[in-house]
Parts: C-alpha cells; structure tokens; sequence
C-alpha cells in the first residue's frame, strides 16, 4: 500500500465512519431502532428481511462495542433483549435524515 494511501486511511473522517458504520445493516438496524426507540432482537429480525441471524448478531455486538447502542438483557425465560439507541447512536439521525431526503430527491427522478 503507497504512503498517500496510509495516510488517507489514517486521517479521512469519511474512512473512519465508513470503519464503524460500513455495510447497509448496521444503517437500516440504527434506522430501525430511530423508527420505533426500543426493539427486541425477534422484532429487528422481522424487519431487516434477508438478515441472517449470525450477521444480527454480529451487527448488533460491533454497534453495542461503538457504544452507539444500548443492549437490555432480561433474566427470565424465554430470554428476552431490548435494543435502543444510545445519546451517541441519536448523533447519527441527522445523517439518516439526510439519506432519506437524498432518496426522495433521486428516487424520483430515476423513476421518470
């Protein structure tokens, strides 16, 4: 890798956010918890169709890592988890907002 490269990689804020918030679940999962507050595991499952459950998971461990959001573990049976969005995870909904309006912008116009 050329030394411009390392240092792109080092120092772009684009590359660091892409680092934490890269791939489209963990957007839609962070969408989905803006959309409802609070969500069980069973329940995000059921709206992110086509998500396996090991990618779920995994999903919702590397954002509960970045602290972005907030994981609620009950001691009953059946288990139950509760998902929310942390003060650092709400951070993000302007910027869903943003691709929200994008899309209007462009969905519109490509359909015509």
């Amino acid at each position: 890798m050329s030394k411009e490269k390392k240092e792109l990689n080092l120092n772009c804020p684009v590359v660091y956010t892409l680092s934490i918030l890269g791939g489209k679940w963990k957007w839609l999962i962070i969408y989905m918890l803006f959309e409802h507050q609070l969500l069980r595991y069973g329940e995000l499952k059921r709206k992110l169709v086509g998500i396996t459950h090991k990618m779920l998971s995994q999903q919702l461990k590397e954002l509960e890592a970045e602290k972005l959001l907030n994981r609620k573990e009950y001691q009953q049976i059946p288990p139950k988890v509760e998902y929310s969005l942390t003060e650092k995870g709400q951070t993000l909904l302007p910027i869903i907002n943003s691709m929200c309006e994008w899309a209007k912008i462009y969905s519109q116009k490509e359909s015509k």
